[in-house]
């Protein structure tokens, strides 16, 4: 068994659906046409070879991952898994408040069938929202974790604690509730989600700007003994800002990587969509974009 709190992973993300689908394509409010699918499926193989070319430019193997969505890259899925490479799929359904399954109760069929390294689900959770709302997600995530520990398949589970109007108003800003507030609130959040009996292998987590609130957060995800690691998401910020969360994180023990998606590859497909790029330009911009992320966490973890 690996022990994910000692092995890195650093992960281009490319899950995304619903943002995919209405940011980049306009597409709201109706299931793509078979056409349009169709064009997604291609741009999300773009991401992909951006993420082969990395990994032929120097990124390790071995601590590379790739993060991708059925419902658009199936066909990247049965590839990850031919290359053995490290790669995630989510089972949730996309773009909505409360986590639910993506399939119903199908959803163990799909993980047999693409056999991922990880499960991946993204839940949005904060203890002062809506408590039946929270107690439904528990339950719901109870039956996933429990299925995943029955057949030894980690559980990445990507944790978001977006603000209440309250905590948005007692902070004054976003930027505020992300320095102050939100890193008090994930620790709680993960104390609750694990007393429900939900055991993630990783925690998926937003950045945040102090060590000291950033070793807390680890505490709680290994408190009781836990095997857990964390690795700090991007939430499509900008390249800055994701710098500045890897580098807090690379310096901190139990921190083994990263997932970071649109801040790698969404200025290049918008590039591309617009004609201003070629296709070429822009597999080696995402390739680019994503090595020197590897780079600055390995640079910055040999530096602690």
């Amino acid at each position: 068994m690996i022990d994910w709190t000692q092995k890195e992973v650093l992960i281009l993300a490319f899950d995304h659906r619903s943002s995919f689908t209405e940011k980049l394509f306009g597409i709201k409010n109706r299931k793509p046409t078979s056409e349009e699918k169709k064009k997604i499926e291609e741009y999300k193989k773009l991401i992909f070879l951006g993420f082969r070319s990395a990994l032929e430019k120097g990124v390790p193997k071995e601590i590379a991952g790739l993060l991708v969505d059925e419902e658009f890259g199936a066909d990247i899925l049965r590839e990850a898994r031919k290359s053995s490479f490290t790669f995630a799929m989510p089972v949730e359904k996309s773009g909505q408040e409360e986590f639910d399954f993506e399939y119903g109760a199908d959803y163990t069929k799909h993980i047999e069938e693409f056999d991922p390294t990880f499960v991946k689900v993204l839940v949005r959770y904060n203890p002062a929202t809506d408590k039946m709302l929270n107690q439904r997600q528990l339950q719901r995530l109870k039956l996933l974790s429990d299925y995943l520990k029955q057949t030894s398949k980690p559980f990445l589970f990507e944790l978001i604690v977006p603000a209440t109007s309250q905590q948005l108003a007692e902070a004054g800003s976003k930027e505020k509730y992300d320095l102050i507030i939100r890193p008090k609130l994930m620790c709680e959040s993960l104390k609750e989600i694990q007393e429900a009996g939900v055991e993630p292998t990783v925690w998926k987590l937003e950045g945040v700007d102090n060590p000291d609130e950033a070793k807390a957060i680890v505490a709680q995800a290994q408190s009781g003994g836990r095997k857990a690691g964390v690795i700090t998401l991007g939430r499509g910020e900008s390249k800055e800002m994701v710098q500045k969360w890897l580098a807090v994180g690379a310096k901190i023990p139990g921190i083994i990587g990263f997932a970071v998606g649109r801040t790698i590859f969404w200025q290049p497909l918008v590039e591309y969509k617009a004609g201003t790029i070629s296709q070429s330009e822009a597999i080696e911009k995402i390739a680019n974009n994503y090595a020197d992320f590897v780079e600055l966490w390995q640079s910055e973890k040999k530096s602690q």
